[in-house]
């Protein structure tokens, strides 16, 4: 490891980013798990809206690019139009 000052704080603040990043996506992720897992359209409403709300949290963040953001809405939005 370098002994320069700038890149053991670069490494230091790259380690928290990659924790809060990496929680994020984790319930990202989740949030559209539970979505697929819903078996009716009226149960997988509520959590349809819940998992928008966070996936544009995420992008918001810059966590995942905003295209990202958009083609996973807009695979979960196909999914629920499909449910029975």
């Amino acid at each position: 490891m370098s002994q320069n000052k700038s890149v053991q704080k670069r490494i230091r603040q790259a380690e928290k980013s990659r924790l809060r990043n990496r929680h994020y996506k984790s319930l990202m992720k989740t949030s559209i798990k539970k979505v697929r897992s819903a078996l009716t359209s009226d149960e997988a409403a509520p959590l349809f809206k819940k998992a928008i709300s966070v996936i544009d949290k995420v992008a918001g963040k810059g966590i995942i690019h905003k295209n990202n953001a958009s083609n996973k809405k807009s695979k979960l939005s196909a999914y629920v139009a499909n449910l029975d």
